[in-house]
């Protein structure tokens, strides 16, 4: 399949092709000459892409989004068709950018989405891009944008509201990070920039593991030796998460082949960052994170949870990070999105992410609208109930 259409940009056109993947070392070849000329997140590098590209599910018909501006490549993305069921009731014809649509395997969870475009002209080609897949909705129910980074998000909005398409937040979310540079502007360094009881507890719990021995923070040097941190973090992300009753996120059976693959590229590459706090001889927790121009990106961890919640395995071991990469001159660290206790801690910066869907406003789209807020309302009732204390009887 191969739909064209040129998109006029100040009087420059922009050509834009969307081709099934045949070829992915000729896209290799594109992504990563047009990713030294943008400014995309890690989740839309080739280390990523191609990783993802290479692991999907039997079946996947992923196709290359490629723009181009007088004959050089300066936009890519890649977008997956396939038909889904709202509710069981209502047959769906969606596209997906970086998503397959299988749940399951979706739970790689990519973040920071949108397209990849060369700095010189990336909002002509953001605002082209998404008017061209609004245009082709015409044929299709739905186009599915997961974790939008803003500059995409606004480009997403510009081009429903141009074409008159219902766009609908299906997840509202935020990313927090810590901005290091305006705490290098304070100069007391990152322990002292957090709230007073916050770093009382980080404190105490730091003074009660060193009654254990050392408190010591340690990067895998080697591939070879971050397999075994993951394999070894594993474990303790499973069993906090099974003993909350919920299944975590090595219960996906693509997620630990797919990021043994990332690890045994991105460790020797500086962009995969294992690493390991121990109190003496035992191991309190580890942290997987991402690395790109200079963000620090906190993808996922396992800690050593105790009976005494004085001991705070997870904050000391974010803040022992966030310290090493303070120290290692880099801008920011990155929790990503997902609400966690102990983001809002230790952040000083958010900003939102949000998971979208857009189409042509038909009955089917209003009925799944209403059908998704009665099922956030009962969700919301439920939650509510569970919070609220039970009638006393027989007092």
């Amino acid at each position: 399949m191969d739909m064209r259409t040129l998109v006029e940009d100040d009087g420059d056109t922009i050509d834009i092709t969307l081709q099934p993947v045949e070829n992915p070392s000729k896209l290799e070849e594109l992504w990563t000459d047009l990713e030294r000329r943008a400014d995309g997140s890690f989740f839309l590098s080739w280390q990523w892409i191609g990783n993802w590209l290479a692991s999907l599910p039997r079946g996947t018909r992923p196709h290359a989004l490629v723009a181009r501006r007088g004959g050089r490549v300066v936009g890519l993305a890649l977008l997956c068709p396939r038909t889904q069921w709202r509710f069981g009731l209502l047959r769906t014809r969606c596209w997906l950018l970086h998503e397959t649509g299988e749940r399951t395997f979706d739970r790689l969870f990519v973040e920071y989405n949108g397209i990849l475009a060369d700095r010189n002209c990336s909002d002509a080609v953001l605002a082209a891009c998404f008017d061209w897949l609004g245009q082709r909705l015409t044929n299709w129910d739905e186009l599915v944008l997961g974790g939008l980074e803003p500059e995409a998000e606004a480009a997403v909005r510009l081009a429903a509201a141009r074409q008159g398409h219902a766009l609908q937040v299906r997840v509202a979310d935020s990313c927090q990070w810590v901005d290091l540079e305006g705490v290098r502007r304070q100069g007391a360094g990152y322990l002292a920039s957090l709230g007073k009881n916050t770093r009382a507890a980080v404190r105490r719990a730091m003074r009660l593991y060193t009654e254990r021995g050392p408190l010591t923070y340690r990067v895998a040097a080697t591939a070879e030796e971050a397999l075994e941190d993951f394999h070894a973090m594993e474990i303790l992300h499973q069993a906090s998460w099974n003993a909350r009753g919920q299944s975590g996120a090595f219960s996906n059976p693509a997620f630990r082949p797919f990021h043994e693959r990332l690890i045994i590229g991105g460790v020797p590459a500086g962009t995969v960052r294992l690493c390991r706090v121990s109190a003496g001889d035992a191991v309190i927790g580890y942290l997987y994170n991402f690395v790109h121009r200079g963000r620090v990106m906190n993808y996922q961890g396992g800690f050593a949870y105790e009976a005494d919640n004085r001991l705070k395995p997870g904050l000391v071991a974010h803040v022992l990070a966030i310290e090493d990469t303070l120290a290692r001159g880099e801008d920011c660290y990155d929790f990503m999105s997902t609400p966690a206790g102990h983001k809002p801690l230790l952040s000083n910066t958010e900003q939102p992410m949000n998971w979208i869907a857009l189409g042509p406003d038909r009955l089917s789209r209003q009925i799944d609208t209403r059908l998704r807020r009665v099922k956030a309302g009962l969700a919301d009732r439920m939650r509510r109930l569970i919070r609220s204390p039970l009638p006393l009887m027989n007092r």
